[in-house]
């Protein structure tokens, strides 16, 4: 059966994704046109992981003024307010316009109970200083038990001593359809979802009023994931990919594993010298000519800038099909490394 036959004939995927990826003959963005909303999301934006506190106001404002256009947010990175900060004075600078930035954020896992996802939403909100999120996603599909922000904010994986896993048992049906109530209230234009496999992908679809717009992956060379990937596309949900250089986003966190460095790997240098680029644009440019936006991040001001002129090439079919070749199955977030009760890529 074709899955266009299997759920809910309104959402069943009879339209493509529409790619705008020619901005460089224009003065518009490279975009995505969200299903449901048709609003249009940048296929590069900036990513807010890890960013230093300190840093993150300046550093969200520096990448406006560079030209990014998205801003990829979570509550569990402890550093929206400070980009809200960052945003605030772009906007009051004349450097954007609030309905000119894409502002994505993240419902963590101690929020998945119905009765909390508006709170943790209109508080993530608060913290921006915004009245809507273009995109809210479900950060991870596991339900965490509840901690009361007034406690301990962000939440993080672990309770109070700083070990313990503490499941909850609310499952993701619910929390979609809380979901689906903060975009009818005007909180979110899109909602999303975030490390969801393609079976529970699929059971989303089964029962959502409001499909995902977006599911956004770890995704890298190691880590082509091509099912899931072919799988979003049909049903018309766009494809974020992050960790977009491999392990190079781990290694201060000790997260990652014995391989070359992506950014330093002899296929990827060979052919970044090709075409005269960084080995970074070539990562992103692989995703980007693959029809997925990536949201990478740097605190190096040539770099910020590099990586958002990934676009204005295009790769040789066989330098995508050796890069894709490169694949490994190869996961760097894999939250069962904490506890088995978080399998959720088993």
């Amino acid at each position: 059966m074709s899955p266009s036959g299997m759920f809910r004939d309104e959402w069943a995927a009879r339209e493509p994704i529409v790619l705008d990826l020619h901005h460089y003959h224009t003065n518009k963005m490279a975009t995505v046109t969200l299903k449901g909303s048709n609003q249009q999301m940048p296929l590069v934006g900036f990513g807010l992981w890890k960013i230093p506190n300190e840093k993150t106001a300046d550093t969200v404002y520096a990448a406006l003024k560079a030209g990014y256009r998205l801003l990829d947010g979570a509550g569990d990175y402890g550093n929206e307010k400070e980009a809200g900060e960052g945003l605030a004075r772009a906007i009051k600078d004349g450097v954007v316009k609030r309905e000119e930035v894409f502002v994505t954020s993240k419902l963590w896992n101690t929020f998945h109970s119905p009765e909390h996802v508006a709170q943790a939403a209109r508080m993530q909100l608060k913290h921006w200083g915004l009245e809507y999120f273009d995109l809210f996603h479900i950060h991870f599909p596991i339900a965490l038990k509840y901690v009361d922000p007034a406690h301990r904010y962000p939440p993080g994986w672990q309770a109070d001593d700083g070990t313990t896993v503490e499941l909850d048992n609310t499952p993701i049906q619910s929390t979609w359809q809380a979901m689906e109530k903060l975009h009818d209230e005007g909180l979110a234009k899109n909602i999303g979802v975030s490390n969801f496999n393609g079976s529970l992908l699929l059971d989303v679809l089964r029962y959502a009023r409001i499909p995902p717009a977006v599911l956004q992956i770890e995704h890298h060379p190691y880590l082509v994931q091509q099912p899931l990937v072919d799988l979003a596309k049909a049903y018309g949900i766009a494809i974020t990919a992050y960790c977009s250089f491999g392990p190079a986003s781990w290694v201060e966190l000790d997260m990652h594993v014995a391989v070359p460095s992506l950014l330093d790997h002899g296929d990827v240098s060979a052919i970044a010298s090709k075409y005269g680029k960084t080995t970074a644009q070539i990562l992103l440019r692989w995703a980007l000519q693959r029809g997925i936006a990536v949201i990478p991040k740097s605190s190096d001001p040539g770099r910020v800038v590099s990586n958002l002129q990934s676009n204005d090439f295009s790769l040789e079919a066989a330098d995508m099909d050796k890069l894709t070749g490169l694949d490994q199955g190869l996961r760097f977030n894999d939250p069962s490394n904490m506890s088995l009760g978080l399998s959720i890529f088993a």
